[in-house]
């Protein structure tokens, strides 16, 4: 794989942690389920952990970061103008919201995982993330549906 394509996989994982990152610090600051604030912190941590990682491989295979240089990052950031599902303090409408945004972010993962002859350790760490990024979609679409009335 070149590096313009490395660049842009791994620019396309960073805006998708750094959306999902705002999107649960933001859920986290509005929601008043004590249980989904817990959940909504540990997620944004998780993001804000996995960024520094995919952000120092980055630094090491001597890539820039690019600020929104990606179309489902826009579709996420969209997703996550949890907002109007926070203002209706409606549990399954902002689950709604915070799954709608972890369908991209394992997608983005996936299509990470596709890439062949990823440099470095890279391969492994994508791999780390997608796991729990998949184990995050699945709790939110755990909560979402218990929380149908």
């Amino acid at each position: 794989m070149d590096s313009k394509a490395t660049q842009a996989l791994l620019n396309e994982l960073v805006q998708t942690l750094k959306d999902g990152e705002v999107g649960y610090a933001t859920a986290l600051t509005d929601v008043e389920d004590q249980d989904l604030k817990e959940v909504f912190k540990k997620y944004a941590a998780q993001r804000d952990g996995y960024l520094t990682e995919i952000e120092d491989q980055m630094h090491q295979l001597n890539l820039k970061a690019e600020e929104d240089t990606s179309i489902t990052g826009t579709v996420h950031r969209a997703f996550i103008n949890i907002k109007a599902a926070i203002t209706s303090k409606d549990r399954e409408s902002i689950l709604n919201e915070c799954e709608r945004g972890e369908d991209y972010a394992v997608k983005a993962y996936q299509t990470a995982l596709k890439a062949e002859n990823l440099p470095g350790q890279l391969k492994s760490i994508i791999e780390k993330q997608y796991q729990g990024v998949r184990e995050a979609h699945d709790t939110i679409r755990s909560l979402r549906d218990a929380s149908k009335k």
